[in-house]
């Protein structure tokens, strides 16, 4: 019997979910996105819209009302509503690992109670408190708001004494943790599945790049030894087996001098490092997430074709319309999200580039840097 599925958020990742649900209509009936931006990325390619914010008590009761299974594609949902309605809707991953990982202090103490590695960290409740864990991690250290923060936007790197005055007073009333510095050679992440059954998998790992703290680019598979790859791996299912729910995780590490894994941070979603798999993987990390949430059997997660995703971001010059941007190359698959305007360093669209039979990496990389123009943000005039 097919399902109405809810989701909360309705950007580009509830986009390619309600693409990824079209494709199993004996699964799925139809999908209900609730997000605060009229005609969003999802509603555009079918999906219907419940217009308020993600928090908002009476729009999460509405969307369970209206829905079998709920999920989300933002981890800014009120996980304390979703929990109460739980009786009215099936809610995957669960509300109590939404509240675990919203909270960054919460979400390393969780890793640390379960002996998975990620670097060093204090709660930090007042000026003074900041002062003595910079004592005992040193310089540079990380001051991060414990909630409602991505792609960087909630860190503050200290690099000296000078710094700690101007951190504190930049997060204002905000709760806070610090963060020993860790000095990582490679950042790579894993995307892991979990199904209702407890089934789990991963797919391989990838190596990602970033600009001002937002991804830019991710290389599937990763250029990292056999045992990096392996130690990644073991900590992704690890750290899977203690999460409760169902869905598709995004698991970001460091990949230390010496070849250490550590976590940086889980996302309880898809993950745009992930979105390689539309044309790499047997399976995309779309269809896995629906086929965890619905109890189905996993997909093969087999990377068919070394792939490089490469994000399309709004310039950092200009706010407004932009050129529309087309590619006609047949390996290079061109992904827009519908966001009509351009912000500096938004999320506008991505780029796979797939390996064609004897193509290296390398190859892919070098044909990147040759394209990379044509998938540059232009202000329409």
């Amino acid at each position: 019997m097919s399902k109405i599925l809810g989701i909360i958020g309705g950007g580009q990742l509830g986009m390619m979910i309600a693409e990824a649900a079209k494709k199993m209509p004996y699964y799925i009936l139809k999908v209900i996105v609730l997000d605060p931006t009229k005609n969003c990325p999802a509603a555009q390619v079918g999906a219907e819209q419940i217009i308020a914010d993600f928090k908002d008590e009476k729009a999460i009761h509405e969307l369970a009302e209206r829905s079998d299974i709920i999920t989300y594609e933002i981890e800014s949902g009120n996980s304390d509503v979703l929990k109460s309605v739980q009786s009215k809707a099936e809610i995957n991953p669960s509300p109590d690992t939404l509240r675990i990982i919203q909270d960054k202090f919460l979400q390393k103490t969780f890793l640390s109670e379960n002996n998975i590695p990620t670097a060093e960290f204090l709660q930090i409740n007042s000026i003074e408190d900041l002062h003595q864990g910079l004592k005992k991690f040193g310089y540079p250290s990380l001051l991060k708001a414990r909630r409602d923060a991505y792609d960087g936007r909630g860190n503050y790197k200290i690099t000296s004494s000078e710094d700690i005055q101007k951190a504190h007073d930049f997060f204002k009333d905000q709760n806070l943790m610090l963060e020993k510095f860790v000095p990582f050679k490679m950042e790579v992440s894993v995307i892991a599945a979990r199904n209702t059954k407890g089934q789990i998998t991963t797919y391989p790992l990838v190596e990602n790049m970033h600009e001002d703290n937002i991804l830019r680019e991710t290389i599937a598979p990763a250029r990292v030894p056999t045992i990096v790859s392996a130690k990644s791996k073991d900590i992704a299912k690890t750290t899977m087996a203690v999460l409760k729910g169902a869905g598709v995780f995004g698991i970001e590490m460091f990949v230390t001098e010496n070849d250490q894994i550590l976590i940086n941070e889980i996302a309880p979603r898809v993950h745009n490092s992930g979105h390689h798999t539309l044309q790499s993987c047997e399976t995309s990390q779309f269809e896995q997430h629906l086929r965890a949430i619905l109890g189905l059997e996993l997909g093969s997660v087999k990377l068919v074709h070394p792939t490089v995703m490469y994000n399309i971001l709004g310039s950092k010059k200009f706010q407004g319309e932009y050129i529309p941007i087309e590619i006609t190359d047949e390996d290079i698959f061109l992904k827009m999200y519908g966001k009509k305007i351009s912000k500096p360093l938004r999320k506008l669209g991505h780029i796979n580039l797939v390996a064609k039979q004897g193509e290296s990496t390398e190859d892919l990389l070098q044909k990147l840097a040759v394209i990379k123009e044509k998938v540059r943000v232009k202000q329409l005039t």
